[in-house]
């Protein structure tokens, strides 16, 4: 026997995804990055900074991840049919997938060319560059805060949110290191902000990574304790037992669970399979937020007589 259950967070496909929310501000960040990619290739090409271009290639990947991120919400929030009962929604996390991949591309092509540029320095012009890292400072800026609450909420998002943080921490290196250069006349602060660049770029990759695998592997949501769940079904009156625990992530905001609960016969004759049913779904939902839940109630003993591959 199976329940849905909502409680209070994102609903599944019928409302849209969590990333579906973020769809008009992910479209206004693609076209300010856009802006800030023609922006930046002009001014690397006037004053041949290697972090300038380095950060121009890393907007021309916030530009695709951003339009990956799009294109999987569109996707993600199509009708589900009887061939995918879930839809397209998990395309999501490969876009999140993808948009890591872009950012360790990027971050392994900066560093190969700031260790040539620290080898064979060139001349770069400081005024000019502060002026177009400036820019892509301000522009990134108020990307940021567009996807600053979407982030927390949808890994797709977060995939485009880190692109474009990046980026801005990126144009703050462009920038302080253009200053070092009009200040000291050190040009190698080019290539070496370069290099912290990279650097800032592969820890929350990896981070998102890790998430996005975990939720492909139908991991647990993190921040539900299976122990608490088994706790919490064990000590609804009537139930003897549990077995098959299963609770997985469809897509950012959309964890579910499905469970064979054994209730004692004398319960189930005198209350009802029912009644059973809306306390577990109650019991749950005062304390997980588990968008769908499937409940199998069963006597005790039924487990001996299920094919194996219901185990």
């Amino acid at each position: 026997m199976g329940a849905g259950h909502d409680h209070g967070g994102p609903r599944p496909l019928a409302n849209g995804t969590a990333a579906a929310a973020y769809k008009g501000r992910l479209r206004i960040t693609l076209a300010i990055a856009l802006t800030l990619l023609l922006a930046e290739i002009i001014g690397a090409w006037l004053t041949g900074s290697l972090a300038l271009l380095a950060d121009a290639g890393h907007v021309a990947t916030d530009v695709i991840g951003i339009g990956m991120a799009l294109v999987a919400i569109h996707f993600a929030n199509r009708p589900t049919s009887a061939h995918r009962t879930f839809g397209f929604a998990r395309i999501e996390i490969l876009a999140a997938l993808l948009n890591c991949l872009l950012l360790l591309g990027v971050g392994g092509y900066i560093l190969i060319e700031a260790v040539d540029r620290l080898r064979n320095p060139t001349d770069v012009p400081g005024g000019l560059t502060v002026l177009f890292g400036v820019i892509g400072l301000a522009l990134n800026s108020v990307s940021l805060s567009l996807l600053m609450r979407g982030q927390r909420e949808s890994l797709n998002v977060r995939g485009a949110f880190l692109e474009v943080m990046a980026d801005a921490l990126g144009s703050l290196a462009v920038v302080i290191a253009a200053l070092v250069i009009l200040l000291t006349g050190w040009t190698q602060a080019d290539p070496i902000a370069s290099l912290v660049i990279a650097v800032m770029i592969v820890p929350r990759t990896v981070k998102l990574a890790r998430e996005a695998l975990d939720v492909l592997l139908e991991a647990a949501p993190k921040d539900v304790d299976i122990a608490e769940v088994r706790q919490h079904i064990l000590e609804v009156p009537g139930v003897e037992g549990l077995h098959d625990l299963h609770i997985w992530t469809i897509t950012s905001g959309m964890p579910v669970l499905s469970v064979h609960v054994v209730v004692s016969q004398e319960v189930l004759d005198s209350v009802g399979h029912e009644r059973i049913l809306h306390e577990l779904q109650d019991c749950l939902g005062d304390h997980f937020a588990v968008t769908h839940c499937t409940f199998q109630l069963e006597p005790h003993g039924h487990a001996e007589h299920e094919a194996k591959l219901c185990h």
